[in-house]
């Protein structure tokens, strides 16, 4: 576990678990060793900071390129955060130079890292859960690792779109974890990707109990 996130664990972590109590459920299917991705939905820029409080490994998050690339003393800061966390750079161009992203995802994965992916791939503007992109099921299928369906309630009220800091309100936040989805030779073409991604947007709603939508989310600056 890196230096930086090891210390966000006991310090912010706690601050987290204890000030707002989010409620846990599933936490047995959190594998103690190897790899896996966390997919779950997106609700809040809180989600991150309680899943990770939640989860007792190191979980990699996918930053935006421009946390790695900055200038003068804040670039230099957020580099350092970055790297300090285990953050996985992106780039949110698309096309090849999103890949990179992947390039950097798949080893970690077969070496037994953790990595949280969002599907929607967007924060949802208005609390409903929208159809899932299918890079989760091409870097699942790509590392040889499970997918871990988590649903998590409550961080929109907490903190929702536009709101700087979270609201200190206990027992909001429920975080569910569910059974995870075998991905070992799952075919890689186009359909079957995207019959996983369905799957595993099936099993979100589930935990969640949003309604959900067929349609990408209108993408939105995090």
């Amino acid at each position: 576990m890196p230096l930086l996130y090891s210390i966000g664990k006991v310090t912010l972590g706690r601050v987290l678990m204890t000030g707002w109590r989010p409620h846990v459920e599933g936490i047995e299917h959190i594998p103690q060793t190897g790899g896996a991705i966390f997919a779950g939905n997106h609700l809040s820029v809180a989600d991150e900071l309680l899943l990770g409080a939640v989860v007792p490994r190191h979980l990699a998050f996918w930053a935006k390129s421009d946390y790695f690339t900055g200038t003068g003393v804040k670039g230099w800061f957020n580099r350092q955060l970055m790297a300090g966390v285990g953050a996985i750079r992106v780039e949110r161009a698309g096309g090849r130079a999103a890949l990179t992203a992947f390039d950097a995802a798949i080893p970690a994965l077969r070496g037994g890292e953790l990595v949280a992916v969002y599907p929607e791939g967007t924060r949802s503007p208005d609390g409903r859960l929208y159809r899932g992109r299918t890079g989760v099921a091409r870097l699942a299928v790509a590392a040889g690792v499970p997918i871990i369906p988590v649903g998590v309630v409550g961080t929109d009220k907490v903190q929702p779109i536009g709101r700087l800091f979270p609201k200190l309100q206990r027992g909001v936040i429920t975080v569910k974890f569910g059974k995870p989805i075998d991905t070992v030779g799952r075919s890689d073409d186009r359909t079957a990707l995207r019959e996983l991604t369905d799957q595993v947007m099936g099993e979100i709603q589930k935990l969640t109990g949003q309604e959900y939508i067929p349609r990408y989310a209108p993408k939105r600056e995090e």
